[in-house]
């Protein structure tokens, strides 16, 4: 079949319009994936997220975070913010000390970890990206120490005259600051005076300074500051106050009778301190000690004496004035007991 030259020319030009449609099609397909190809192989590495804050008990183990997208060729560090101290590149630290390291995840995920966290660790740590204006994120760590008594800030034991003012104070550091409060050793309330005859009893007293206005007897004793912030374990210090005075003698029975042959018991409470030297006497001549004719006891607790004096075989020589007598350095007092 033969075609004329009119054909021929249409028909060139029909495949010349062909080819040039596929070539311009092709074309904007191959610029398309070129420009997708440049934007994902220029992207900047961008962080995912925020680095979160945390709180840690001293001695355990603190995570910090950081998220990074398109990390590319792209390098990670991380940067203690306090001193510019650079902890690690990638996954591997340039720190000397053997508790940080980092874990990678394969994925996008840097992990600072620090182990047996220490008081100096509190502060805020960097996460680094080196690109040219450098990317910076960061998060902070909080460290919770437990409580521990201030030694030269805490009263130790204090002495002072009855009717004397003294003051108790305890203080202690760790995070959060600690709370501080008072109890009484032996279980009862802990006692305050603010004018003579007004007395408030408390079991607890909150606050670092135990306040005492014009002492009495009665607030004697061992006092415990205990300390404590959440954080254990909580800790405590014992202080003694001691309010000194002088001897007081008291006398259940000033006059006694007795049949004969019996025994006879004489008592007497003394209330004093420091120390007493506890003794009897028989019409202020005699100094009695303890055998067969007369059982002399005491017993001790706190500042109170109990004097016992026992007579055995009471008879006609035994009747007179007994004395119970107490002495300290800041004083004496007797007791006086007439046995008939």
């Amino acid at each position: 079949m033969y075609h004329s030259a009119t054909e021929m020319v249409s028909m060139a030009f029909y495949v010349i319009h062909l080819f040039s449609s596929f070539y311009i099609v092709t074309t904007v397909q191959a610029l398309q994936d070129y420009r997708l190809w440049s934007r994902t192989s220029l992207a900047q590495p961008e962080f995912v997220g925020s680095i979160k804050n945390i709180t840690v008990h001293m001695g355990k183990e603190a995570v910090l975070s950081c998220s990074v997208s398109n990390i590319g060729n792209y390098k990670v560090a991380w940067v203690r913010e306090k001193d510019h101290t650079i902890l690690s590149l990638q996954t591997r630290t340039v720190t000397h000390s053997s508790r940080i390291s980092v874990i990678y995840d394969g994925l996008k995920t840097w992990e600072l970890r620090i182990r047996h966290v220490k008081e100096d660790d509190r502060g805020c740590y960097m996460c680094e990206i080196n690109t040219n204006v450098l990317k910076v994120q960061k998060g902070c760590i909080d460290v919770y120490v437990s409580p521990d008594i201030i030694s030269e800030d805490t009263s130790g034991d204090v002495s002072a005259m009855e009717g004397e003012n003294a003051c108790l104070s305890c203080r202690a550091s760790g995070r959060p600051t600690p709370r501080i409060i008072w109890k009484r050793e032996d279980g009862k309330p802990i006692i305050f005076r603010s004018g003579p005859k007004e007395i408030e009893k408390v079991d607890i007293f909150n606050g670092s300074e135990l306040n005492f206005f014009q002492l009495d007897r009665k607030q004697m004793g061992a006092y415990l500051c205990i300390a404590s912030n959440d954080v254990p374990p909580a800790v405590s210090k014992r202080i003694i106050l001691k309010v000194i005075f002088s001897p007081v003698i008291r006398v259940p029975s000033q006059l006694l009778g007795a049949p004969f042959g019996t025994s006879v018991r004489l008592e007497c409470y003394v209330e004093a301190f420091p120390n007493t030297i506890n003794y009897w006497v028989k019409d202020r001549e005699e100094m009695l000690l303890n055998g067969t004719k007369y059982t002399v006891r005491e017993e001790k607790y706190g500042y109170n004496v109990f004097m016992l004096l026992i007579i055995h075989s009471f008879f006609v020589d035994d009747i007179g004035t007994y004395n119970c007598v107490s002495t300290n350095s800041l004083g004496k007092a007797e007791g006086t007991i007439r046995l008939y």
